[in-house]
């Protein structure tokens, strides 16, 4: 009896010691609410925005964070009406934007830079191209204004990730480049727009 009441002490010993490991979310929570907020802010002045004229979808908006490295999701759909994220997925940037530091990038208005451009774009009619059907972006501000005349578009590209990667993707010409999957997903929302969807990139 005393070996048995002695067994039952030792496990529940250990059991007591035991400490369950956190989940992954609780793990990435403080990242997420860090990336969430920062997409959260930016949604709002660009609803700030959009509502001041007619020009302009007033429901969704495209952003990307280029903080994010280019091998996780960085590309939001976000919802400005229920100030939601609704899709995300990889999107490359400019190979003229990287530099000798691994993660900082660099950017730039000037044509044949092949860089990124930060700013506000809005996201005009489809056309066939290189890529297939793409879509040209007209910048809205000084940081991107020249971005019609450079040739910068939203497009497709077949060897693009779709998954996250652990290390960076692929790189452009300097436009905002993502997986087949995806395009189809937001190709809809575009096509299905009876106003220009606004894209902002920020760093």
């Amino acid at each position: 009896m005393k070996k048995i009441i002695f067994g039952v002490f030792v496990i529940a010993l250990i059991l007591s010691s035991f400490k369950p490991r956190p989940s992954v979310s609780s793990i990435d929570s403080p990242l997420d609410i860090v990336t969430e907020k920062k997409v959260s802010d930016r949604a709002n002045a660009i609803k700030n925005f959009v509502e001041k004229t007619t020009s302009y979808n007033t429901d969704i908006a495209f952003l990307i964070d280029m903080k994010i490295m280019s091998g996780k999701n960085r590309f939001f759909v976000y919802n400005l009406k229920t100030k939601t994220i609704i899709d995300q997925g990889l999107v490359a940037h400019g190979l003229g934007s990287e530099t000798e530091t691994i993660g900082q990038l660099k950017f730039s208005n000037t044509p044949n830079s092949f860089c990124t451009s930060i700013g506000k774009y809005a996201i005009g009619k489809s056309y066939v191209g290189e890529f297939g059907k793409a879509y040209k972006l007209f910048g809205l501000e000084a940081t991107n204004n020249n971005a019609f005349q450079r040739n910068i578009v939203l497009h497709k590209y077949d060897k693009m990730p779709y998954e996250e990667q652990t290390s960076p993707i692929c790189q452009s010409l300097g436009c905002p480049m993502v997986n087949e999957v995806f395009y189809k997903r937001i190709e809809k929302l575009i096509d299905n727009s009876k106003s220009r969807i606004i894209l902002e990139i920020y760093y």
